[in-house]
């Protein structure tokens, strides 16, 4: 594996995960209490002795560098490395990047200098575990150019991808991007061919793109500099490469969630708390998901009523109810809280007293969530400041709304808290 190179692609501005994505870049969205998008595709790599890894960014991109750097250090006697590439404008280029593939080709001449023989390409915004070493190899064996990784689906959730067709060795032959009616049919294949059993190949006879691409070495090269006009990889460069490249299909038939929106971000957030056997976990001695190390104290639940949740360290909760729901680190929340199907992401420090026994008599709301406080599907961001006796229920059952003069968002029905905002006292949403 270390002939292989490591591409995250941060992603553009995250508009479709507004507003947690006002002040930071996507894949430093905080996910599971502790963790963050990001530690998915690099956590991936480190657990397949891919070690040589660069995260393309573009936008908000501050707080990702900051993770980063404080969370993968290699030593001095080894090779690897995580390290962020932004955007930049250059005398030969001006613009910023403008897709996918524009992203790795203005540092194609970074790339050039690594001696590997293979660019893996991943997105940064994928909940998912996965051992690329046998995806490697398979690419390898087949003498593909490239190779994608695919994902089984049934015919409910095909029109929402790009979706592709393939012969009886695999390779792929016809691109669809979120075809419907015939045109959605005509793309059925039969996915035995990629190893499913014939029972699960009826229940999902369509293939999606997974968003990781194993380009061999000099074919990225060739494609990126002899198509300069080209932008996007699933657009347009690997649709348009079939044709001449052997483009193999590598079927990956396990739990990947695409969580580039507020509800399913939310949704594979409140997975993680299902009981037995939940779809994805961070409970995997064999293949751990890596973050940064913080050394935070232990939690406190003080006559606490928790089920069915996670809690992360360094947590101050007093005499409140939590059910179904993901608890950050640092979080405080006084008594008589209730907190139901709810992501509370805590916060980056400590305020003084953190302690301190909860009082409703303040002069300026203090981090984390007041007494008699009542929160349920929502989100709320970190160092929020919410006040005692404050309910967020969206209780107009309103699906959209922007009210960030008023600290909160409302996407799909789920109210977000927006990242450092003050709800006063009483304040009902």
């Amino acid at each position: 594996m270390n002939k292989v190179l490591g591409i995250v692609l941060g992603g553009g501005a995250g508009t479709r995960l507004y507003p947690l994505t006002k002040t930071r870049a996507k894949p430093a969205v905080p996910l599971g209490g502790k963790h963050r998008l990001i530690d998915i595709p690099i956590s991936n790599c480190i657990n397949s002795d891919i070690s040589r890894i660069y995260v393309l960014t573009q936008f908000n991109s501050a707080s990702l560098n900051e993770h980063i750097s404080r969370s993968y250090s290699f030593s001095g006697f080894q090779q690897g490395f995580v390290e962020v590439l932004a955007a930049q404008q250059t005398p030969e280029n001006l613009d910023w990047f403008q897709g996918t593939a524009d992203a790795v080709r203005q540092y194609l001449w970074r790339f050039k200098d690594m001696n590997v023989d293979e660019y893996l390409i991943l997105s940064g915004d994928h909940l998912y575990r996965m051992d690329y070493r046998d995806f490697i190899r398979r690419h390898r064996e087949s003498n593909a150019d490239i190779t994608l990784s695919v994902v089984p689906i049934d015919e409910k959730r095909a029109s929402s991808f790009g979706l592709m067709k393939i012969d009886d060795s695999g390779r792929i032959i016809d691109f669809s991007e979120k075809p419907k009616g015939d045109a959605l049919h005509q793309m059925q294949v039969d996915t035995t061919t990629l190893g499913l059993s014939a029972e699960e190949a009826k229940d999902k006879p369509y293939i999606a793109s997974m968003g990781i691409y194993l380009f061999k070495r000099q074919v990225l090269i060739d494609l990126l500099d002899q198509q300069p006009q080209k932008t996007d990889f699933g657009k347009e460069i690997i649709p348009d490469s079939a044709k001449d490249y052997k483009v193999q299909a590598y079927l990956f038939n396990d739990y990947w969630e695409d969580i580039g929106t507020i509800e399913s971000f939310f949704n594979a957030n409140l997975a993680l708390v299902k009981q037995p056997n939940p779809l994805f976990s961070f409970y995997d001695e064999s293949a751990p998901i890596y973050t940064r190390a913080r050394y935070l104290p232990p939690t406190k639940h003080l006559q606490c009523e928790i089920s069915q949740s996670m809690i992360s360290e360094g947590c101050m909760l007093k005499e409140c109810r939590i059910t179904n729901s993901v608890i950050g680190i640092r979080s405080r929340i006084e008594s008589g809280c209730t907190i139901e199907d709810s992501l509370i992401m805590g916060a980056d420090h400590y305020q003084d007293n953190f302690e301190r026994q909860g009082s409703c008599d303040h002069t300026t709301i203090p981090l984390g969530i007041g007494a008699n406080t009542t929160i349920h599907k929502a989100i709320v961001d970190k160092n929020a400041r919410i006040g005692c006796n404050v309910k967020i229920l969206n209780k107009d059952r309103v699906e959209e709304a922007d009210c960030e003069d008023q600290g909160f968002c409302i996407r799909s029905g789920i109210v977000t808290v927006l990242r450092g905002a003050m709800i006063p006292d009483e304040t009902i949403i």
